[in-house]
């Protein structure tokens, strides 16, 4: 399901006032580097003009709604909440855009605890930047992030190639292992072969060895007879 489009709208609102602190920052820092702020100026009160006209759009439709019980009374109650933070936010970018040190004090106040005054305008909604990123502009601060993004990026790609050799590697150890297997068998069978000709062979031995017995046996049987019959003639 669709979002609602008041929520819509006041996400859009809410973007427009990061926007909009994005460029009071921009524009002071400028202001301390001796930069052309006009251009900058120029965009921040159209755009303020803008937050001010959606804001104004947003309590009508909120009120309107309401009114009509398309939505529950807990959730206008919060939505005309949003409304006046918005609101809240968009007095202090003002304050903030004039120089107005004193409207602007209790966003930074409520937004960090302790500082410095200071002569020159203070963007509500980004004192509590790093010291990696204090005093560069939004241009020096995306390329510091690109480049964090593409270092990122490099480091991914050397852990997939390292995982995709051991991928590899494991394959050719299975492989390996599924050869040696292999021989294992053929050395079972050909074991067992060799154990049924050994037994094959010691019966015919042992079927040998009874034969030679018997054999003997009857050697010696002629034999005494032979003996007897001679001394049976040589008495006679």
């Amino acid at each position: 399901m669709s979002q609602d489009l008041w929520l819509q709208n006041y996400d859009a609102a809410c973007r427009l006032s990061q926007e909009i602190a994005e460029n009071i920052h921009e524009r002071n820092r400028q202001q301390r580097t001796g930069g052309n702020t006009a251009k900058l100026n120029m965009t921040l009160r159209a755009s303020l003009q803008k937050l001010k006209q959606n804001i104004a759009q947003l309590r009508e439709t909120l009120i309107r709604a309401s009114a009509q019980r398309h939505i529950m009374q807990a959730e206008a109650d919060r939505r005309q909440n949003l409304v006046d933070d918005l609101a809240t936010r968009e007095t202090r970018l003002n304050a903030s855009f004039n120089g107005d040190v004193s409207e602007a004090e209790p966003a930074r106040s409520s937004l960090m605890t302790g500082g410095h005054g200071s002569g020159h305008a203070v963007n509500p909604w980004l004192v509590n930047e790093s010291e990696e990123t204090r005093g560069l502009g939004f241009g020096e601060i995306k390329h510091q992030q690109q480049q964090i993004i593409e270092a990122q990026d490099a480091g991914l790609d050397a852990l997939a190639a390292v995982i995709s050799r051991q991928k590899q590697m494991g394959q050719e150890i299975g492989n390996e292992l599924g050869e040696q297997n292999e021989i294992i068998d053929d050395l079972a069978q050909l074991v067992d072969k060799t154990d049924s000709r050994i037994k094959n062979e010691t019966h015919r031995v042992k079927l040998l060895d009874t034969k030679s017995a018997s054999c003997g046996m009857l050697v010696v049987i002629v034999l005494l007879l032979v003996a007897i019959i001679v001394v049976a003639t040589w008495q006679n």
